[in-house]
């Protein structure tokens, strides 16, 4: 059984290194190399390892030969497929990504696609504190008209090439009145390598004789690029302090942008949530493919695949009935994960959009030797909660839709005229401390076609 490295989820940076020229004879046995140690490995650990082809092409380069491993997801024929491992070139770099590192302007934006054109607008959707977009005055709801990445217009074809690659940004701000419009205003930015603290927002509210915490967490993880101490989590741990000390009664976990993460950090938040538990209580069970789950057993014991809670003096569910979560369709894995697992012990009530779907975890795979550059994400295990149920394949669907659209005016982060938070907040209470604006789904609106986070792929990353 090969080694296994396994590391925290974050963002995907794609880069190329150009090196000395090969012999073709060469460069046909490093391809082969590559892509031997891709199939043995995914062989070891694939979830779908049963239908790896047995004779694959490995002349292919690896992106392909890789692809051709897969049991890859079809709604007709492969329902229960794949649809989520992925590999790069670059380990080093996948490494550093999945621990919240990612090159960025900082700013988090939504894309649409302009009418009776492939080119692209977009609005901010959150910005990175200290970061080049938030010292150049971008702020969440900003609509950009045009943007330039690298001086190439930002298209559907190329967004997804463009993002997290480049380095300066060219932002022709707009405004939207049935189609964008632009505003002759314009800000470049240059984008930089940025740890983001996923910990983005977090408030006590004291609404109708409830007190309120409200926490903005953006990606699961626990330690950030470089360090030795979960910091992140660390600081999570002190804000479920203070809200304990405020004495809440009440909590929003704000998850619309959250693609999933690292299991540790999942399992960190759903043990300072959970009602009632203790760490003999299962969080979730994993389930292996029978060959690796064999000998995870034997070697680590069949307890191995629990996930069981922490005990944590700053947990506050024994203060909460309930606990309300925001979500988008772009909330996915580990963020499923914690409301899946907590639903056995305490109501978990969704608002806003359906979640992706993804209940299925994976694993960093490298070569130690430094041999091969390549990094692979392969999806390695399912995962149940303790009541064994796992049947959220097609998202989880809220209990109330609520969704961010182009006829309502975005307000700050926080701030409770947000149309989820607001939402949430009158669940609470039973009252609107502020009418907002009716919604109504725009043109644009129906034709969002990616985003910003498309960069950050969704994952519950298995750190053990």
């Amino acid at each position: 059984m090969k080694k296994i490295i396994v590391l925290a989820l974050a963002n995907i940076v794609l880069m190329t290194t150009v090196g000395c020229k090969k012999t073709s004879v060469e460069a046909t046995n490093e391809v082969e190399n590559i892509n031997t140690w891709i199939v043995d490995n995914l062989r070891d650990v694939y979830y779908w390892n049963d239908k790896i082809p047995a004779n694959p092409n490995k002349a292919l380069v690896p992106q392909e030969f890789f692809e051709t491993l897969l049991y890859r997801f079809d709604a007709a024929q492969r329902p229960d497929g794949d649809r989520f491992s992925w590999i790069q070139p670059n380990a080093d770099q996948l490494v550093a990504a999945l621990a919240g590192e990612s090159r960025t302007t900082g700013a988090e934006f939504q894309l649409y696609l302009k009418t009776n054109s492939n080119e692209l607008a977009g609005r901010i959707l959150y910005v990175m504190p200290n970061s080049p977009a938030s010292r150049g005055g971008l702020k969440r709801g900003d609509i950009f008209f045009r943007l330039l990445v690298d001086g190439q217009v930002l298209t559907r074809d190329n967004y997804a090439t463009l993002l997290g690659t480049s380095n300066e940004y060219l932002f022709f701000r707009g405004i939207y009145q049935n189609d964008f419009v632009p505003t002759g205003e314009s800000k470049t930015l240059n984008a930089v390598v940025y740890q983001e603290d996923p910990l983005h927002l977090d408030s006590v509210y004291v609404r109708g004789g409830k007190t309120i915490g409200y926490l903005m967490y953006n990606q699961f993880v626990a330690t950030p690029n470089g360090a030795k101490e979960p910091i992140f989590n660390q600081k999570m741990d002190q804000i479920f302090a203070r809200f304990k000390a405020r004495g809440i009664s009440e909590l929003i976990l704000d998850l619309r942008y959250n693609p999933g993460g690292s299991s540790v950090a999942s399992n960190n938040l759903a043990s300072l949530v959970a009602k009632g538990v203790t760490a003999n209580d299962i969080f979730a069970r994993r389930q292996y493919n029978p060959v690796f789950q064999a000998a995870i057993e034997k070697q680590y014991g069949a307890s191995f695949l629990l996930d069981k809670f922490q005990t944590k003096a700053q947990n506050v569910g024994n203060n909460l009935s309930r606990v309300y979560v925001l979500t988008s369709t772009r909330t996915a894995s580990a963020s499923e994960l914690v409301i899946n697992g907590l639903q056995p012990y305490m109501e978990v009530v969704v608002i806003g959009d359906k979640t992706v779907g993804k209940n299925v975890g994976s694993i960093t795979v490298k070569d130690d030797t430094r041999k091969i550059s390549w990094g692979m994400q392969p999806i390695v295990a399912k995962s149940f909660n303790s009541l064994g149920k796992s049947d959220y394949t097609a998202g989880f669907s809220p209990k109330v839709t609520v969704r961010e659209l182009l006829s309502v005016d975005m307000v700050p982060i926080g701030d409770v005229r947000d149309p989820l938070l607001s939402e949430a907040m009158f669940q609470i209470t039973g009252s609107r401390t502020m009418r907002l604006n009716a919604a109504r789904t725009t043109a644009a609106d129906q034709n969002a076609v990616g985003s910003s986070l498309d960069r950050k792929p969704g994952g519950y990353q298995l750190d053990h």
